[in-house]
């Protein structure tokens, strides 16, 4: 039929998530200091990768089930 809105919708995720994570983990300490010590640049892009990957992952599996 057409293209499926899981697929731009989870690759924008998962790209976006991972390069907050990334920009989590790269950050020195004193980037946590307005935030209560929390790393919330990699808490939310984990949340982020994890929802783009299965929005993907589900974008997979129904095009298996459409075979």
């Amino acid at each position: 039929m057409g293209l499926d809105i899981r697929w731009p919708i989870g690759l924008m995720f998962t790209v976006v998530g991972a390069l907050l994570a990334l920009q989590g983990l790269l950050a020195g300490p004193d980037a946590n200091k307005l935030s209560l010590g929390i790393n919330i640049n990699f808490g939310w892009g984990c949340v982020l990768l994890a929802f783009g990957l299965l929005m993907v992952f589900f974008a997979w599996r129904g095009k298996q089930g459409a075979k």
